[in-house]
């Protein structure tokens, strides 16, 4: 096999002196350069140098195929690197790669911290809501940052979310010789300078984080009362079994509440709804729980929207489901997915109970009421009974 054309290099801000004998060799041999503009700078490249667009592009390095090409990225060029998406598109004898200690390897280094018990977010491209579901008391955390106003601005969203007491420490420049890092509280810092490159430890200290348990209470999820409530949502979210990876399709999402919950086990999901205000829900619900990167939403009406949809692993229908919307789900998932119906209507139970007869599976009546203030005294109040449908195809 002829050698790869093209070597990925993790260089740290030791620049030349941290690589190794191969990954200078292979510098030395390319024709072009690719990284970013310090990259460029820390290599001393020269004319052979060729800075990355804005946004990122791979176009420019697959135009130099077969010829000696490099690129270069900070530290290890497979997490939150360029690493992948360049690896992707090529064949696997095309490239090689000589990584370099990532920047959250340093900074567990610097700080004493057991890597493998730490969260490593990359949020100089994210919302700091991707935070929200980690934000734990006593969890570390460690985020790649854009520049030194993005850590005043992460600063005042943990304080705005209870986490103002948390520990920042802000590493600049790890690895090089212009190295410093520092620790503050989040309530107040404020940084002097914005020369980086950054990166944020926090050991979250608050009492506001996101439980893990299915069943989230309502209150956390924007909606015009069309939600799955707690009780019922834990039940179905029970059924539909999530597993890292999976996809869900939420059909009739209404708030997203179950997509939302279903994605927060590590799946990923599609949102179909056919009415724009709870569309708008749904992404609003999406952006403050930091989900945007693994839930899709389609607006308008199943089953005829489904066409061309990602196979799901589970469907979830809320409302709204007739035999008409059965036929058009059912035709088009495949063996082994998980459907989980639930109905209100006595029609719709009707239906359930026929398909139950037909399809098998488990048939379940739920009925809720919750204590309520009755003049002086207290009453139940019962909630309109939903049954559950769930079967495997």
């Amino acid at each position: 096999m002829a050698d790869p054309w093209l070597t990925i290099i993790g260089i740290g801000e030791d620049g030349l002196s941290g690589l190794s004998d191969a990954s200078r060799k292979a510098l030395a041999a390319a024709e072009t350069v690719f990284g970013g503009a310090r990259h460029l700078a820390l290599a001393n490249v020269g004319e052979r140098g060729r800075a990355w667009p804005i946004p990122f592009d791979a176009a420019g390095v697959l135009s130099c195929r077969d010829r000696p090409t490099v690129v270069l990225a900070s530290g290890d060029p497979f997490w939150h690197g360029v690493g992948s998406r360049l690896a992707e598109q090529l064949k696997g004898g095309e490239w090689i790669a000589y990584p370099a200690p990532s920047t959250f390897s340093l900074a567990a280094a610097r700080l004493g911290w057991r890597l493998e018990a730490v969260i490593c977010l990359g949020l100089h491209a994210a919302p700091f809501e991707r935070l929200a579901p980690h934000l734990v008391q006593g969890a570390r955390v460690i985020c790649l940052v854009r520049d030194g106003s993005a850590i005043d601005d992460l600063a005042r969203w943990l304080t705005a979310r209870g986490f103002g007491a948390s520990s920042m420490w802000v590493l600049r420049a790890l690895g090089g010789p212009r190295e410093t890092v520092s620790r503050h509280c989040a309530a107040g810092l404020a940084i002097d300078g914005n020369e980086g490159p950054f990166a944020v430890a926090i050991e979250a200290n608050g009492s506001n984080g996101l439980p893990r348990n299915s069943g989230l209470i309502d209150d956390l999820f924007v909606h015009d009362g069309q939600i799955t409530k707690r009780p019922i949502r834990a039940l179905a979210l029970s059924a539909l079994a999530p597993r890292p990876g999976e996809r869900l399709w939420d059909i009739g999402a209404g708030s997203g509440s179950i997509t939302v919950e279903w994605t927060l086990c590590g799946g990923t999901a599609i949102a179909i709804e056919a009415r724009g205000d709870r569309v708008v829900n749904i992404r609003d619900n999406i952006e403050r729980f930091g989900l945007s990167h693994r839930i899709g939403v389609v607006k308008g009406a199943a089953p005829e929207i489904l066409s061309g949809l990602a196979s799901p692993d589970a469907v979830f229908i809320g409302g709204g489901f007739d035999a008409a919307m059965f036929d058009g789900v059912w035709s088009r998932i495949l063996t082994g997915t998980r459907l989980v119906v639930h109905a209100v209507t006595l029609e719709t139970e009707a239906l359930l109970s026929d398909l139950h007869q037909r399809h098998g599976g488990n048939l379940m009546r739920i009925e809720i009421a919750q204590a309520n203030p009755l003049g002086r005294y207290r009453s139940w109040d019962a909630a309109r009974p939903v049954v559950q449908w769930s079967v495997v195809k």
